[in-house]
């Protein structure tokens, strides 16, 4: 469904006073827009690099967990969310259409690293990445719900050899995940791509994130709502054209080489097309199921 600013009027009186309050902070008067500062949301913030968008917007760069408190508290106009923060606060927020992180089998960047097989995890400490919440949530479903088993959870700051201190599996998203491929195998770790899972017990792509606009500002300003929609659009287009080029400008800093990050970006999926929202509402299903989200969610859109 696509919410017009029309549509939204009726909520113009309140919306106006809480949009007024939550710009009182302001620098300027660009929007506030987040960015996850992790290599997978790099294709998206290089596109705004390139084509000079970065310039219109004041981007707040962080972990996934405290850009989506921000966007829920109002702290941010627009940005990335994850995705069990926006079916928690959908009633606050409108998703930008075709825009997500995802995948459509092996993602990774978001995995269950286990010192034993899964199924034997019944009653075993399991550490949770403190920066994500969609993919432990899918962790704890995928070990209770498909696998069988009941863990001891507890969170921590995503470091893997710390966590495996502590624990008999972590879940890590992000660049913290992404090393865990490549160097966990040679430690005797078992590396369970999350994305993978999903997709073999679902058939559907999972999403991780989605874009999202807060409605009292997608009301006061659509042009800007626009604007900014077409930016990331724009930027995600230019990436996956020039997908080598983004790699290679990320190899100078990074630990990966050229051609392993090229691999990497080419498997995730910056799109929310049908199927991709109806692995959305698969997994918004599931998670009902279990008390994890509300009991209702119907996708709203802004007009853009």
């Amino acid at each position: 469904m696509t919410v017009s600013v029309e549509a939204l009027a009726a909520e113009s009186a309140e919306s106006t006073g809480r949009t007024a309050g939550r710009s009182a902070g302001r620098t300027n008067g660009r929007p506030r827009v987040g960015h996850i500062q992790f290599l997978n949301c790099l294709p998206l913030y290089w596109g705004l690099v390139t084509s000079g968008a970065l310039l219109d917007v004041e981007l707040t760069k962080d972990t996934p967990d405290r850009l989506s408190d921000a966007l829920v508290r109002g702290e941010l106009d627009l940005g990335p969310i994850s995705l069990v923060e926006y079916l928690r606060h959908a009633d606050e927020l409108l998703l930008l259409p075709d825009l997500a992180v995802g995948s459509d089998g092996p993602v990774r960047s978001v995995n269950l690293v286990s010192q034993l097989p899964l199924d034997r995890l019944d009653g075993a400490r399991v550490a949770l990445g403190s920066t994500s919440r969609t993919s432990v949530l899918l962790a704890q479903m995928l070990l209770e719900d498909r696998v069988g088993v009941h863990p001891s959870y507890f969170t921590c700051p995503p470091d893997l050899a710390a966590m495996m201190l502590e624990a008999s599996a972590a879940v890590l998203i992000g660049d913290a995940a992404l090393r865990a491929t490549h160097s966990a195998p040679a430690r005797g770790l078992h590396v369970h791509d999350l994305g993978t899972a999903w997709r073999e017990w679902s058939g559907l792509p999972m999403v991780f994130a989605v874009w999202a606009v807060r409605r009292d500002f997608a009301l006061a300003h659509p042009a800007i709502v626009k604007e900014v929609h077409g930016a990331f659009v724009h930027s995600r287009d230019l990436s996956v054209q020039r997908v080598d080029e983004v790699a290679a400008a990320a190899a100078r800093w990074e630990s990966f080489d050229a051609a392993t990050l090229a691999a990497y970006f080419r498997r995730l999926d910056f799109s929310l097309g049908q199927r991709q929202q109806a692995g959305l509402r698969e997994f918004a299903a599931r998670a009902r199921a279990r008390g994890a989200v509300p009991a209702d969610l119907e996708l709203a859109f802004a007009e853009v």
